[in-house]
């Protein structure tokens, strides 16, 4: 969600690169296209005109001015100021030290996403942490909202509390917190209802809730789409009921990602999760220094191992490593390693966190990074025999129309998948033969045909 800003920013840079020595004339030029780059991204103007007046201040100093590369200078700078925007270094767990059971109270408008993250929530408490949690639905004002709730709960694995109709969310609240205290509960999450807009009778059950529960949490969830509309809901729900923390929901969509900015300067409460699609388990802790970094293109490496980490099947990849290492690699692990990439989301949000991949990802397009391709070619090799998958050399031109009717593919995409696994082949065949240390001395022109061109560059060999 933050591209236009990354690229805008990129673009700043690579002109500081270029300039050598720099004047105060070069830092006010480049403090204002970054100023245009951030309101351009919905990024709210008192943040942008004290990002930006912290930045000058810095920038004009002996130590960029002077500085062998001043454009890396500026960078390290306009990244630190990011971090501090963004809520400072490290993230912010939620505040689990109360007497259990902790009451975490879910507070936004309709539709921001605050039922799936009561649930997201919960599963990651109850798996990660080892908590007993219940979830209960306080929505009395939309219809099926709490057998949603429910069915999130049973989704998660985790309890909800009985349905009783006909009682007040504050009844509701007070139901829940002595069940919690009766079947042993370390946490409570009380799910909210919420309005198409901001209205006092909200804020007025909202207060209620609050005053019946006394929660350690109240976790404001705020959609990222909605841009500077995000930020006007923070700031009045922070001014009515008070924010001890946000959830920000859609971090993988395409906006302009200056809600994310904005808003711990403007309601003093730190972003602690991050929502990124519809499944359970798309959520995840906010660091505001792996943000920074995504957004000028220095990548997220820690964040990319924690994702490996949580959804990858070792085992099942080191069998694949040793067997494409020693040429056995077929069609069959070529799937399997599929199946593993399409776990940890999109190809784009895996580029994303990858230094230096956002001009790759430009160069490419999106629809080379879309995981479409990958369920193409999932589909191509199921509608395979097994003969098939284990010697792809026999597929000849009856087979390929057999396939692609099949898979609902085409001829020319079966030849794509071929293609591209012939190649994967031989390079591994090559580095097998080479070994580490022949690779090492010959570096990656020794991978590649005779003749074939890096992007920009002369052909190797």
């Amino acid at each position: 969600m933050f591209e236009t800003l990354s690229s805008k920013l990129s673009g700043v840079f690579d002109g500081l690169a270029k300039r050598g020595a720099l004047s105060e004339a070069d830092v006010a030029e480049a403090m204002r296209e970054v100023r245009l780059a951030m309101l351009d991204a919905d990024v709210a103007l008192p943040v942008v005109k004290d990002f930006v007046a912290k930045v000058r201040e810095r920038a004009v100093g002996h130590e960029v001015l002077g500085s062998i590369s001043p454009g890396q200078a500026v960078a390290k700078i306009v990244n630190d100021a990011l971090i501090d925007a963004l809520g400072g270094a490290g993230a912010v767990p939620l505040n689990l030290n109360a007497v259990a059971p902790v009451p975490i109270l879910m507070v936004g408008l309709q539709g921001s996403g605050k039922t799936t993250t009561s649930g997201k929530i919960a599963l990651r408490l109850a798996t990660r942490e080892r908590r007993k949690v219940l979830l209960a639905s306080l929505d009395t004002q939309r219809p099926a909202a709490q057998l949603q709730l429910q069915q999130l709960a049973e989704r998660a694995g985790v309890p909800s509390l009985p349905i009783v109709p006909g009682q007040s969310p504050v009844e509701i609240a007070r139901r829940a917190m002595d069940t919690g205290r009766r079947e042993g509960f370390d946490v409570v999450i009380l799910d909210t209802a919420g309005r198409l807009s901001i209205d006092e009778a909200l804020m007025d059950e909202v207060r209620a809730i609050r005053a019946e529960t006394s929660p350690a949490e109240t976790l404001l969830v705020v959609d990222a789409m909605t841009g500077q509309d995000a930020v006007n809901t923070a700031k009045a729900f922070n001014e009515a009921v008070g924010v001890t923390g946000v959830v920000m929901t859609r971090m993988d969509g395409d906006a302009r990602g200056g809600a994310a900015l904005s808003m711990r300067a403007i309601t003093g409460a730190p972003i602690k999760l991050t929502g990124s699609g519809e499944k359970l388990d798309a959520l995840e802790e906010f660091h505001p220094e792996r943000v920074a970094g995504r957004i000028l293109g220095l990548g997220d490496i820690a964040g990319l191992v924690e994702k490996a980490a949580d959804t990858l099947d070792h085992e099942e990849s080191e069998k694949i490593a040793l067997k494409m290492m020693r040429g056995q690699f077929d069609l069959d692990d070529y799937a399997a390693q599929i199946r593993q990439i399409s776990k940890m989301g999109s190809l784009s949000g895996i580029l994303d966190m990858l230094p230096g991949m956002g001009k790759v990802k430009q160069a490419l397009g999106d629809k080379d990074l879309d995981t479409s391709v990958l369920k193409r070619h999932q589909a191509i090799i199921s509608s395979m025999t097994r003969a098939e998958r284990k010697t792809p050399a026999i597929i000849k031109a009856s087979r390929k129309k057999r396939i692609a009717a099949g898979s609902g593919t085409t001829v020319q995409d079966v030849n794509r998948l071929l293609k591209q696994f012939d190649d994967m082949s031989t390079m591994m065949k090559r580095i097998n033969k080479l070994g580490m240390k022949g690779l090492m001395r010959q570096g990656m022109s020794a991978l590649m045909p005779k003749g074939a061109k890096p992007p920009g560059g002369r052909p190797f060999g």
